[in-house]
């Protein structure tokens, strides 16, 4: 049983317990509520339960007064009282045995809310109890039962501060994006002739910008945006890079209604700089709002798609939270009373450091400017394999061709062929192989590009040439899997760790005869990357597999191992064949490029239309070894070859 006074009658229970609270810790000593199941503990736990599951019917609620109050007023009250963090009621913990004074009993309990983040706001409270006439305990309820500051119509509310967002670095540790300056065009209402007719010019003069803005912009919206707006106001239309904007500036500086402001804005240095691998960092979207309620808040900036996207909480760092006091002003609108109640301080990001080269970059974006299809082009760096550029050119921004596709490799994968046929001592550089116009395996037959023949000639001639034929009929000495084997030792089908999706390759094997004469040429089955393919290549001017390297902080955990070494004089042979394909083959056209270039010519067919191919070149110069990739580019002369040239005369020769 409970320890208490005697009570003596008192007709009045509101003046009896303001007599108790305030006269009862000045007149009485201190006892420790027992433990029985009617003692005021109790209560307490039955309060906590129904604080958080916002039911209280099984509590017993009085004001300060005495006055009795309904359970379900006082569950409406908490929840208001709780504001912006109703959603997630506090862990309640009562702290030891409640301790009486006469007919009053008070207890400690923890209060403990999880805010977004997981972070931890914790503090004690004191929840006092009555002894009522029928023998009962009662909680006695006021604002500051939740919150010491908090009073009648209080509200708690969370203020959200975004750390500052960590960059993504280049090899230099240098921020890839930067504030660069920006011309924001606009529309003031009032200065408008006509809508429809400035809707026209804008979008023929943004349609004009070189390279192609990506996506374009949408004017479709625009009528209604300035229709609604305050006549004075200014109608933002798009940002556009001081380049693009001095672009379109004749036609649409002088447009009625339109207005511009030069900024800054955070921006890599050019608009296809590395985008698809880099990905993009825009203002929370409604599918992330959606997705993740406890992360973002409308206004956040969120990375999308590539390292922005994968990395994002590491980049975005923390918020600061604050937990703040509101109160109803005037019209009923909330406005803060400045108490604050709770902090913690934003965190900054952490910055990504790749090995990114802003020169070979700015090179391979160049180099694929002016191709109209979808195209790619990696270079790594011979030494040590580090990915120097990833760039990808027109189609969806975040859509990475030279780390994802999967497409055949057509007589790029000659250089493969050549290093399983050299190993297997198959063939030598100056042992004859014959090249027919055509050759037939198992009823199916196979040409060369224009249907040339050499007729019987050293091998290093076949290769430079790229007779399709002359591999076709060296295939069976590579048997079933030995082209997947020497695939393998260039890297081809390995486990990678870039810290970013990558496909390493599929390597036809086990195939019927004439797929695998089809496979010895890059054809059949054999799927690649333009990644994959410059990682090989690199494998044979280094002499041995590296895997490519992308990310240097954080670095992956589980980067695949380095290869064996190649054999001397199989490397050696296949290195002077690459040599002659540019002094005296089908990569001639890149002969006068300054330094020596080494490579391979490649042209894949896609589907069943010998007309439908993609264009190739691989090769290296100096410590830069490369890839070439163009979807649908037909012959690789005419649009593989002179991309390469693009990228390599933008380079110093190293």
């Amino acid at each position: 049983m409970p320890l208490s006074y005697p009570r003596p009658h008192r007709p009045n229970p509101a003046r009896r317990l303001a007599a108790a609270v305030t006269t009862a810790l000045l007149t009485a000593g201190i006892l420790v509520g027992c433990s029985g199941d009617d003692g005021p503990q109790r209560t307490v736990d039955a309060f906590l339960a129904g604080w958080r599951s916002g039911d209280l019917q099984a509590v017993g609620v009085i004001d300060p007064l005495g006055s009795k109050l309904p359970s379900a007023d006082v569950s409406r009250e908490i929840k208001e009282l709780s504001g912006e963090l109703a959603a997630t009621p506090p862990t309640l913990t009562r702290r030891g045995e409640p301790k009486i004074t006469k007919d009053i009993a008070t207890t400690t309990v923890q209060v403990e809310w999880t805010l977004p983040g997981q972070t931890r706001w914790a503090y004690d409270r004191e929840v006092r109890l009555a002894h009522g006439d029928d023998d009962q305990w009662q909680v006695i309820w006021e604002p500051k039962v939740v919150q010491e500051q908090l009073a009648k119509g209080d509200r708690l509310a969370l203020r959200r501060d975004a750390g500052a967002r960590a960059g993504v670095l280049d090899n230099a540790g240098k921020p890839i994006v930067t504030p660069r300056p920006v011309v924001r065009v606009g529309v003031q209402p009032n200065g408008v002739a006509d809508i429809k007719e400035l809707v026209k010019d804008l979008d023929a003069a943004f349609k004009a910008i070189r390279p192609a803005l990506v996506p374009g912009v949408d004017l479709a919206d625009l009528p209604e945006r300035v229709a609604k707006a305050e006549p004075g106001a200014f109608v933002e239309v798009v940002s556009l890079r001081e380049e693009a904007y001095r672009q379109i500036k004749p036609r649409i500086y002088d447009l009625p209604g339109t207005k511009f402001v030069s900024d800054k804005i955070d921006l890599a240095p050019t608009r296809e700089f590395a985008r698809a691998l880099l990905g993009t960092v825009d203002p929370a979207q409604a599918d992330d709002l959606a997705a993740h309620p406890d992360r973002y808040v409308v206004g956040d900036l969120v990375g999308h798609g590539g390292l922005q996207g994968r990395y994002d909480e590491r980049l975005r760092g923390g918020p600061g939270l604050t937990v703040v006091v509101e109160r109803p002003a005037e019209g009923g609108k909330l406005e803060p009373t400045g108490a604050e109640l709770f902090r913690r301080e934003p965190q900054p990001g952490q910055a990504l450091k790749t090995t990114l080269d802003v020169a070979v970059q700015n090179a391979a974006d160049g180099a694929l400017r002016a191709e109209s299809h979808r195209s790619a082009l990696v270079a790594l760096r011979i030494s040590d394999g580090a990915v120097l550029a990833a760039a990808n050119g027109p189609g969806p921004a975040g859509e990475n061709l030279a780390f994802d596709a999967q497409v055949p490799p057509g007589s790029t994968f000659k250089m493969v062929s050549t290093l399983g046929l050299l190993d297997r001592g198959a063939v030598t550089l100056d042992g004859p192989v014959n090249c027919p116009k055509t050759f037939t395996v198992d009823g199916r037959s196979f040409k060369n590009s224009d249907n040339f023949e050499l007729g019987s000639v050293p091998f290093r001639t076949d290769f430079a040439k790229s007779c399709n034929t002359a591999f076709a009929a060296l295939a069976p000495k590579l048997g079933g899997d030995g082209l997947a084997a020497a695939g393998r030792t260039l890297g081809l089908e390995g486990q990678w760790d870039l810290g970013t999706d990558a496909f390493t390759g599929k390597v036809s094997t086990g195939g019927s005869p004439a797929e695998q004469a089809a496979a010895s040429f890059g054809q059949g089955t054999t799927l690649v990357s333009p990644l994959a393919m410059a990682g090989a290549t690199a494998a044979v001017a280094r002499g041995r597999f590296e895997q490519p390297k992308l990310l240097i902080d954080p670095a992956p955990a589980k980067p695949a191992p380095a290869g064996e070494q190649l054999k001397p004089a199989s490397v050696t042979a296949l290195r002077t064949m690459m040599r002659e394909v540019v002094t005296a083959g089908t990569g001639s056209a890149l002969k006068d490029v300054p330094g020596e270039v080494y490579g391979k010519t490649g042209t894949a067919e896609y589907d069943n239309n010998p007309a439908h191919t993609h264009a190739w070149f691989v090769g290296w110069r100096g410590d830069v070894a490369f890839a070439v990739f163009v979807e649908k580019g037909g012959a690789s002369t005419a649009s593989a070859v002179p991309i390469a040239e693009r990228f390599l005369r933008a380079l110093p020769v190293g």
